[in-house]
């Protein structure tokens, strides 16, 4: 009967101990898996194209004795050019400044008053020439410009986006090749500030008079950068 007891007490003792050997000891978690494993590089794209719009300034600077009129000699004046430049295909004309101020002399007394007055115009590359032409023939006698843009800047800048992926998964696929990997699917992406496209103008030749002012477009790069984080399999 004793023997019997004493086997009844260790049996106990060893069911405790192995209750209290498992406290403390979380069992593996099941469906637990690794971080996955990345590769970042930073893609460059670029995209070129030929401006297809271009803006001018043209204005009137008139001076006379007296304030009024010299604001009144440059309304006139303006008033040709303008209708010059819309003759001429003119498009979405602004008015950039209008300015009245005193001539001095070396005294500080006031020997008469310059006004000054100028608009913007856009056009096509191909009839800018004609543009600047027309205004200087209404009476124009300060220009400037032209400034050449992309009327379809997003669109190519979009393009440009595309271009900076492929560059940046070109650059971790490289990568991969060096340390024996394998590039997966995009984790994630992060667009860089976009750059003011770079604007290369070559500029022409003097022409006859009786050629338009030639205009050469030249071409704009627009850029886009971007962050490009990669699975790797």
């Amino acid at each position: 009967m004793r023997r019997l007891l004493f086997i009844a007490i260790a049996a106990a003792a060893v069911i405790v101990a192995a209750a209290i050997s498992g406290v403390g000891q979380p069992a593996p978690a099941r469906g637990d898996t690794l971080p996955p494993r990345l590769v970042t590089t930073n893609g460059h794209g670029v995209v070129t194209a030929v401006p297809d719009d271009v803006s001018i300034d043209a204005g009137v600077q008139t001076q006379a004795a007296t304030a009024a009129d010299a604001l009144g000699q440059n309304s006139d004046a303006m008033q040709k050019v303008v209708a010059a430049l819309k003759q001429a295909g003119g498009t979405k004309l602004q008015t950039q400044q209008v300015s009245l101020s005193p001539q001095t002399n070396n005294a500080g007394k006031v020997t008469g008053y310059q006004a000054q007055d100028s608009v913007s115009a856009h056009s096509n590359v191909a009839g800018a020439g004609a543009l600047i032409d027309a205004a200087v023939a209404a009476g124009a006698n300060t220009v400037d410009g032209p400034t050449l843009s992309l009327s379809n800047q997003s669109e190519l800048y979009r393009q440009a986006l595309q271009n900076a992926l492929a560059d940046a998964r070109a650059k971790a696929t490289a990568l991969g090749q060096a340390g024996s990997f394998t590039v997966g699917p995009v984790s994630s992406i992060t667009e860089q500030s976009a750059d003011t496209p770079i604007v290369t103008f070559k500029a022409a030749s003097a022409a006859g008079a009786a050629a338009p002012t030639p205009i050469e477009p030249g071409t704009q790069d627009v850029t886009a950068d971007v962050t490009v984080v990669f699975e790797i399999q």
